[in-house]
């Protein structure tokens, strides 16, 4: 296959040799009757000269020599620390030294798949594509908080199919048992990245008011002491819940809802819950729900005040927030 911007396909710049070397047609009727230089007709005719037909399929544009690029060993343990590590280019570059750009470069030149991709406990590739380019963030903290609930199911005592593999559900005693899920209520603030959670029981109104108060209460110690407004999903206990309403009514904050069916609108909360399944719940594996849940707290601390956020410019979201 020729190149998209070539003015003749291999077929072609043979139909130009075969013109000019078997019925003898000057080199510059024939080139200008194809619509190219006489230059370019001159190149083709002496690749056919010296290589055959295959000097007339396209050549690499790679350069010969590359004297600036990465040396191969450092590109070695750029791609073994995002194996072991399994973070993004600011992350590797935090302990190798590697520019972020660099490690991007390397990155995809070796065909690595991107982290939203593969599954966060193995780093296999589980799912397909999906990109997002439209991204905003408001100039100061508290301005808009985005809050979701994700759920995540239990472990069984003993441990779940991480643990063991696919066959411990294979049981019809197994398959019986409910085990039932964790909720997990977050509030992340849109301009520091500041994300307060906790893990509940249930996503009913009364128990989604009580988390806003709380989540309230975090923030104002850590420097936000007014939220304005507070962005959520369409789900039914916040939107038909007085007592969501009368906590919003309490805090002093609009409620905006989202497009319905476009959770990306609600980014910062949804990129969140993404960070607390690869990094928390799925990084390794635990024996019992209890063990996890108490992972959860130290995981959030970080998160807050060491965690790099590419999108802060490598500094966590407490660096932007004045101390109280």
């Amino acid at each position: 296959m020729s190149h998209r911007n070539a003015r003749l396909t291999v077929h072609g710049r043979l139909l130009l040799v075969q013109r000019v070397r078997q019925q003898g047609m000057p080199i510059a009727h024939v080139a200008k009757a194809m619509g190219v230089s006489r230059q370019c007709a001159s190149r083709w005719v002496k690749r056919f000269d010296t290589e055959g037909e295959p000097g007339l399929t396209d050549r690499s544009s790679r350069p010969h020599h590359s004297p600036t690029r990465t040396p191969a060993a450092v590109e070695a343990v750029v791609l073994a620390k995002r194996v072991e590590l399994r973070c993004g280019p600011d992350g590797i570059f935090a302990v190798t030294g590697v520019p972020a750009r660099t490690v991007t470069a390397i990155l995809r030149r070796n065909n690595t798949p991107r982290l939203a991709e593969c599954d966060p406990l193995t780093g296999d590739v589980i799912r397909a594509r999906r990109v997002t380019t439209k991204r905003y963030e408001r100039e100061h903290p508290g301005e808009l908080v985005h809050v979701d609930v994700k759920k995540i199911g239990r472990i069984p005592d003993g441990g779940g199919w991480r643990a063991h593999g696919r066959q411990m559900g294979s049981t019809g005693k197994r398959k019986r048992t409910r085990i039932g899920f964790d909720f997990v209520h977050s509030m992340v603030d849109d301009h520091s990245r500041l994300a307060y959670s906790e893990i509940l029981d249930d996503e009913k109104g009364e128990t989604c008011a009580a988390f806003l108060q709380r989540a309230a209460v975090f923030f104002a110690a850590n420097g936000i002491a007014k939220i304005s407004r507070v962005m959520t999903d369409n789900h039914w206990s916040y939107t038909r819940s007085t007592n969501v309403a009368a906590a919003l009514a309490a805090m002093g904050a609009r409620h905006v809802l989202i497009r319905p069916h476009c959770p990306w609108q609600n980014g910062k909360v949804e990129r969140f819950n993404r960070t607390l399944q690869t990094e928390w719940a799925y990084r390794q594996v635990f024996v019992t729900n209890q063990a996890r849940t108490d992972a959860f707290a130290p995981w959030l601390e970080h998160y807050n005040n060491h965690r790099r956020h590419s999108a802060l410019g490598g500094l966590p979201p407490a660096s932007r927030l004045s101390p109280t």
